[in-house]
């Protein structure tokens, strides 16, 4: 079981090391990067994203490890055009309901809850010890960040930012594009496009 892994950050060394959770017994990291970079902690460097693209069939998955939502989802959707066969990653010491729905090229880490009928998108990153209570919807390229809170009911849009240790209120609708600080409660619908931080969460003044 050989994993290619694109994006060699911290993020990626998280990625790694759930894939060998996982039973993945290769795993080769893709950097552009490289070849400045050949390592990458305990992995090595293999190539580039050009590098990867002509040995797509040599791998039996491929996995995008980049933190920032809008490149993620891009890269994802880049290789899942050129044939790579796009992968999801669940740690097994994450909880998921057999009624939730997980799509491709996502990631569940360690400590995360996920509960009944819930629906989440593809490229999704759902960090360590995050929760996402049951008949929540979240959108392609969402990253929940470790220890976040999101009760029943939510709606989280395409490539949204939920910030570190944040809490959102049950039954409400985050915009698309929306980054939500760290530490924020969140009690109201969030339009698209905006950041808000605090406790109650606001919207920051564009200057």
């Amino acid at each position: 079981m050989k994993l290619a892994v694109l994006g060699a950050s911290g993020h990626g060394k998280v990625v790694a090391d759930t894939a060998q959770a996982c039973g993945w017994k290769q795993i080769d990291f893709f950097d552009d990067a490289w070849p400045t970079r050949q390592q990458n902690g305990h992995w090595q460097i293999t190539g580039g994203l050009a590098q990867l693209l002509p040995r797509l069939d040599d791998y039996d998955g491929v996995f995008v490890a980049i933190g920032n939502n809008r490149i993620r989802y891009g890269k994802l959707t880049e290789l899942e055009s050129a044939g790579a066969k796009i992968v999801s990653l669940i740690h097994p010491q994450a909880v998921i309901s057999q009624y939730a729905s997980i799509g491709i090229g996502t990631l569940v880490l360690a400590g995360v809850v996920v509960n009944v009928d819930t629906v989440i998108g593809r490229g999704v990153i759902l960090n360590t010890g995050c929760s996402v209570d049951h008949d929540c919807v979240l959108h392609d390229g969402v990253h929940i960040c470790p220890g976040a809170r999101l009760a029943g009911g939510v709606e989280v849009g395409k490539l949204s930012w939920v910030g570190i240790g944040s809490c959102v209120r049950q039954s409400l609708r985050i915009g698309t594009g929306v980054v939500i600080g760290a530490g924020a409660a969140v009690v109201t619908d969030i339009a698209d496009a905006l950041t808000v931080v605090g406790v109650p969460a606001r919207a920051l003044l564009k200057t």
